[in-house]
């Protein structure tokens, strides 16, 4: 009897296809098999672009002259990690009695990029299928499986995959070394992060030349409520005196009472950059972290659809199931607010609907499974009700108001007063937010009011704020304005293609830019370091801008609709490569340590450079073949019991204490578990501590300083 393999991404959601298609086991071998299907998985990439010394010994050592690394043919080769898998994974595709292959990972580039490699390097020549899903439900297994595609129908964005990961590989590689060999440290570039940073920078720079200018504006006061002068706020002060002393003693006279009702509706359902942003602002989430409860809530609870979506819509497809996912999420405090809307019927239309803005994946939304919410995690459970509650607000009714707007004079001068009345609450109420009425005394064009006092209000303009991670992903999303270019078609390719990075990858970026140090944090907002200041001044020039990523992006896309091939993308990336080793070979600018210490590394003798990570503070080796590092302190989720601020953990074994960096409170980390473990209903128990101990020992053993691409994690320079 002949049998069907089907490769999953991850064995959680390998063994949730395996017990749909009743391939039974437990796993652990790799796989599951039944009479039909085995059900085999990757473990994210099982294959990956060979290592430059693949090519020639040589290259094990890092030299300029050896620059730029151009390897004729790419060649392949399995992670040394999870080789293990591939293995069992190969065996299985190349068995007699297996006549047929369902790719069944992640349905996207990169998911696509995961599954042909491991059929191309094991060299597979069987019948290929794809799955393409958006939930890992047993009923959207069960559909997909009905409605398998092709493999044919996705082997050009299997090229476009492919296409990315060499030229991030042949450009990364190269800039990377070129700049780590010619200054002898720590220097990463790449066309994503290397623009996120130098927007950064900008944004810096915007700050430092803000001049603050002083603005006027007059109000009115009466007992009928504040006016404000209609022409705003001004820069002349002697104007607005004049024109005060001048109205002191009048009247003002209605000339225009409207009333008008509006409505508003709710803020459209979230893609992932969309909610890192909401998760930032409200929980101070960082988007990795965000990412990676969406990825339990989806695997694990298989509450909410795929995270990874860059879609804010839904296709007509999802419209029958959306009252079994109401049913789904309807529990608890949303029980209420879901039977409502399934009582007055579900109304689904373009502001959330539209098939033409749904590429690979649509919006997150909850699946119909019934969820338990005593299952899921605090920060879980804040994930999930960010999700939930903005699917419940986009189905309900809109937010109603009254709106009275009064156009007034003294004399000559304009004046105007608003206010209004809710007369429904509509998505607000499910969103919990409470809308305070601003009635206006009831007037009448023609009316004269007494005028109490003409008022100058002042005030300073602002400059800029910094970045934060909410702040940042947005720019990263839409960084148009960064662009040095006005070619529209690079803009509009750049807004078409989600801006710089894609949703699956912006935490990864913001997180590579804290580790190599080229950032760092105070308090929420992000700021550069004198290491990423210096970096934008030796990396080349068109690196630093946007542009060089819609490019790319513009002809991925091409690439992926079969109108270009992926032969004349990478020849052209070859040819960037070479020119940009060569502008840092003839760069004549410097590279200095500005952080340099006293201390001695106690492996090479040479002076140790102090680092603010996003984490916390260490003194790490000057010298990049060295590579030793030292924890001083991080920064840790447990609060100050005087000013509730986040602690810093210092020291090291029985010597670590926590220490508030805004009050001074300071505390040894067996005191703080004594304590803890007093308190009745305590947030932190032992084994809570010992478990945020072993991760933060796990957080000190990843590498600072990797590359953008995720070829270049494979370079053992990661030791700074």
């Amino acid at each position: 009897m002949t049998k069907t393999v089907v490769l999953a991404e991850k064995p959680s959601v390998g063994k949730d296809i395996g017990r749909v298609l009743n391939a039974r086991g437990n796993g652990k071998n790799g796989f599951l098999e039944g009479d039909k299907y085995i059900v085999t998985w990757a473990l994210g990439h099982l294959i990956t672009l060979s290592d430059p010394e693949m090519y020639d010994a040589k290259f094990k050592s890092w030299d300029m002259a050896d620059l730029p690394i151009l390897p004729e043919k790419m060649k392949l080769m399995p992670i040394k990690e999870t080789r293990r898998q591939y293995e069992t994974v190969k065996k299985l595709l190349l068995r007699k009695d297996v006549t047929e292959v369902v790719i069944a990972t992640d349905a996207g580039r990169e998911g696509e990029l995961v599954a042909r490699w491991v059929l191309d390097y094991a060299k597979v020549k069987k019948p290929v299928k794809r799955l393409w899903i958006s939930s890992v439900t047993d009923k959207a297994i069960r559909e997909g499986f009905k409605n398998l595609k092709p493999g044919k129908d996705y082997e050009n964005l299997y090229h476009s995959a492919v296409a990315r990961s060499v030229a991030d590989w042949v450009v990364g590689i190269n800039a990377t070394r070129a700049l780590t060999t010619k200054y002898n440290a720590q220097l990463s570039c790449g066309r994503v992060q290397t623009p996120t940073l130098a927007m950064i920078a900008a944004r810096e720079e915007e700050i430092q030349k803000f001049k603050p200018r002083e603005h006027y504006t007059l109000e009115a006061i009466t007992e009928n409520g504040t006016f404000t002068w209609k022409e705003g706020q001004v820069f002349d002060k002697e104007r607005v005196e004049t024109l005060s002393k001048k109205l002191r003693g009048a009247d003002l006279l209605v000339t225009n009472v409207s009333v008008v009702e509006k409505k508003t509706f709710s803020p459209g359902l979230y893609d992932l950059t969309e909610l890192q942003r909401d998760a930032n602002k409200r929980y101070d989430f960082s988007a990795k972290e965000t990412l990676n409860l969406m990825q339990n809530l989806y695997e694990r609870h298989k509450v909410l659809t795929y995270p990874r979506t860059d879609s804010r819509f839904l296709s007509d497809d999802i419209v029958p199931t959306l009252k079994e996912r109401l049913d789904g999420c309807g529990v608890g405090e949303y029980a209420k607010f879901a039977r409502g809307i399934i009582q007055k019927g579900i109304k689904a239309n373009k502001s959330f609907v539209d098939n033409r803005k749904v590429s690979d994946h649509h919006a997150i939304i909850p699946t119909e499974e019934t969820v338990s919410l005593g299952d899921l995690s605090d920060k879980e459970r804040k994930i999930y009700d960010l999700v939930v509650t903005r699917f419940l607000a986009v189905l309900s009714e809109p937010y109603v108001y009254e709106e009275t707007s009064v156009e007034a004079k003294i004399g000559d001068t304009p004046f105007s007063l608003k206010g209004k009345v809710v007369k429904s609450l509509g998505w607000k109420g499910i969103a919990g937010r409470d809308e305070e009425a601003d009635t206006v005394t009831k007037m009448k064009a023609g009316d004269k009011i007494a005028v109490r006092q003409v008022h100058i209000r002042s005030g300073k303009t602002k400059p800029p704020a910094r970045f934060n991670e909410a702040t940042l992903l947005s720019a990263m999303e839409n960084p148009a304005k960064y662009m040095a270019t006005s070619n529209k078609s690079l803009a509009k390719t750049l807004g078409e293609t989600g801006g710089l990075g894609t949703v699956a990858t912006r935490a990864d970026i913001i997180e590579k830019l804290f580790n190599s140090f080229s950032l760092e944090k105070n308090g929420k907002e992000i700021q550069i370091t004198s290491k990423g200041r210096q970096l934008l001044e030796l990396v080349p020039s068109d690196l630093k801008s946007p542009e060089l990523t819609a490019i790319w992006e513009q002809k991925l896309s091409q690439i992926a609709s079969g109108k270009l091939s992926e032969q004349k993308f990478t020849a052209e990336m070859r040819d960037y490569a070479k020119k940009a080793v060569l502008e840092i070979k003839q760069n004549d600018r410097k590279f200095k340590h500005d952080n340099i210490t006293s201390q001695k590394c106690p492996d090479c003798g040479k002076l140790m450079l102090k680092v603010k990570g996003k984490r916390g503070t260490m003194l790490v080796c000057q010298d990049r073949e060295c590579g030793h590092r030292e924890s001083l302190s991080r920064t840790t989720n447990a609060r100050c019991p005087n000013c509730h601020k986040k602690l810093e953990m210092k020291g090291q074994g029985d010597k670590q204490i926590f220490v508030c960096g805004t009050c001074g409170y300071r505390e040894k980390l067996s005191a703080f578990n004594e304590r803890r473990g007093k308190e009745k209903n305590r947030n932190v128990s032992k084994k809570d501590v010992a478990k945020y101990m072993k991760q933060q020992g796990k957080k000190e053993d990843e590498p600072f300083n990797n590359p953008m691409a995720e070829a270049l994690a494979k370079l053992k320079i990661d030791k700074k």
